[in-house]
C-alpha cells in the first residue's frame, strides 16, 4: 500500500510489544482516520507511550503492524519521520539560541527548501504569536512560549500528521486556550493531529474520538459524547421536604442502577448507572417517600468515564 492509497492516517493491526517478559501493549488494533483529532489516554503505565514510540519509529514493534500514512513504520521509517510533526513532552529547544533560530535549525533537519524558509519560518512565529520575540533566547521565555514555539517547529515542515504530547503541561490558561485554537486549526487545514492528555476536559474539547487503554490493551473507543453516555453515571442533585430519612437513604442505595448515595440535611445528591429509564425509576421513587422541592441532573464527564474504566488506583 502506498502513501496515495491509504484512507488511514495511523492503523494499528494486532499490535504487541514485549520487554522480556513484560508485554507492554498486548495485541492492540485502532485507526486514526485522516482529518482527524484522536486522542490517546490511559493511566501511568497503560501503554500510551510505547505505542506512540512504535508509531514515531523510536521503537519496532514485537509483532503486528503499524502504518503510518499507508507507510510501515519499521520498513518506511524514514518517510514516516518526515511525515509526523511531534512536540514532546519536554519541548527539548535549544535554550541558549533564539526563537529564530531553532527554527532554523529545525528546517535544515527536515530539508525545507531554502527559498521559502525564512518566510515560512516568519509565518509559523507570527501563527503562535511570537514574532516580537524572534530574536530572544528561549532560556527566558515562559512555559507558554516555549510550548507555542515547540507547536511552531513541529508545524515548520508542513507535516501531514501532528502528534502532541501533553501539548499544554504546565502552561497558564490563555496559552491553553490559543495551543488549543492553533489544534483546531489544523483539523480546518485538513491535517490529523494525534494527542496524548491528561487534561480530560483537553481531550473532551478537542478531540472527535478517543481511545482509552489499560495494561497494553483497548478498552473503550469512541467519540467523548458516546463515551460518557455509556460508562459515565448520570449525577442527580435534589433537595427534599423533609429531609431524606435514614430508611430512604438505605432504600435508595439498595436500588441496582444507584451507584452511590450522598446526603447533606436537605440535599441528596445521587449517580445513577443507566438510561433515562433508571433516571425516571429513581426520581419517581424519592417522590414517593418525600416532597420533591429541586432537581438537577448532570451528565457524566470524561474524569468520571476514565475512572470508571481504569480504576482509582495510583499508578508508578
Amino acid at each position: 500500500m502506498t502513501n496515495a492509497e491509504s484512507s488511514a492516517a495511523v492503523e494499528i493491526q494486532s499490535l504487541t510489544k514485549r520487554f522480556g517478559n513484560f508485554i507492554a501493549i498486548d495485541n492492540l488494533s485502532l485507526r486514526v482516520d485522516v482529518g482527524e483529532i484522536f486522542g490517546l489516554l490511559g493511566p501511568n503505565g497503560s501503554g500510551k507511550t510505547t505505542t506512540l514510540n512504535i508509531v514515531s519509529g523510536l521503537s519496532k514493534p514485537s509483532s503486528g503492524t503499524v502504518r503510518v500514512l499507508g507507510y510501515d513504520v519499521t520498513r518506511d521509517t524514514r518517510k514516516v519521520r518526515g511525515a509526523l510533526g511531534v512536540v514532546p513532552q519536554e519541548t527539548a529547544l535549544y535554550e541558549e539560541l533564539s526563537a529564530w533560530d531553532n527554527l532554523v535549525f529545525h528546517a535544515e533537519l527536515y530539508d525545507v527548501p531554502r527559498s521559502g524558509r525564512d518566510a515560512r519560518i516568519a509565518a509559523m512565529l507570527d501563527l503562535v504569536q511570537l514574532s516580537d520575540r524572534r530574536n530572544g533566547r528561549v532560556s527566558a521565555f515562559s512555559g507558554g512560549m516555549r510550548r507555542r514555539l515547540a507547536l511552531a517547529r513541529a508545524l515548520l515542515h508542513d507535516p501531514a500528521l501532528l502528534y502532541l504530547d501533553e501539548p499544554t503541561l504546565g502552561v497558564d490558561v490563555q496559552s491553553r486556550r490559543a495551543i488549543w485554537d492553533y489544534i483546531l486549526d489544523q483539523k480546518h487545514r485538513g491535517k490529523t493531529v494525534l494527542i496524548t492528555t491528561n487534561y480530560l476536559e483537553e481531550a473532551s474539547v478537542l478531540c472527535d474520538r478517543l481511545a482509552i487503554i489499560d495494561h497494553g490493551r483497548l478498552v473503550a473507543l469512541d467519540t467523548p459524547a458516546t463515551l460518557k453516555r455509556r460508562y459515565g453515571d448520570v449525577v442527580l442533585d435534589l433537595s427534599t421536604d423533609p429531609p431524606p430519612t435514614p430508611a430512604l437513604l438505605q432504600q435508595l442505595a439498595a436500588i441496582a442502577w444507584v451507584t452511590g448515595v450522598q446526603v447533606n440535611g436537605s440535599a441528596l445528591r445521587l449517580t445513577i448507572a443507566g438510561d433515562d429509564h433508571a433516571v425516571g425509576h429513581v426520581v419517581n421513587f424519592v417522590t414517593q417517600n418525600a416532597e420533591l422541592r429541586t432537581i438537577n441532573q448532570r451528565e457524566p464527564n470524561l474524569d468520571e468515564v476514565f475512572l470508571s474504566l481504569t480504576g482509582r488506583a495510583l499508578r508508578d
